[in-house]
């Protein structure tokens, strides 16, 4: 089942926010930069950067995704692992809006998302 357009809405204004925080500064964006999509019931946040044997191609690297469940209605949340496969972020599996998890991922407190 979709995402309703209000919490569509609800993604972009938190997305926005978080990337207004923490995304690197315009003179270094073609270098590394962040960004969020929504696929299906899931957001990810990824790192854009160019391949580093072959700048001339670009890597998309997911680092943190949330699921929403809505027979529960809260988001399950996700961290990438060094195996490349997505684990449930134990410190904090769930959170029950969209703008807790852009929160939770922000300020990584366990270093899991960001490094």
């Amino acid at each position: 089942m979709a995402l309703t357009e209000a919490q569509i809405q609800e993604i972009e204004k938190a997305g926005e926010s978080f990337l207004a925080a923490r995304r690197p500064p315009v003179e270094i964006r073609s270098k590394v930069d962040l960004a969020y999509r929504i696929e299906g019931q899931s957001v990810f946040i990824y790192e854009i950067r160019p391949r580093w044997d072959n700048p001339d191609e670009i890597m998309i690297l997911d680092f943190a995704k949330t699921t929403f469940v809505k027979t529960q209605n809260h988001w399950k949340i996700y961290w990438m692992r060094a195996d490349l496969k997505w684990h449930s972020y134990p410190p904090k599996p769930t959170v029950k809006t969209i703008k807790k998890f852009f929160e939770l991922v922000d300020h990584d407190e366990h270093a899991c998302f960001l490094g």
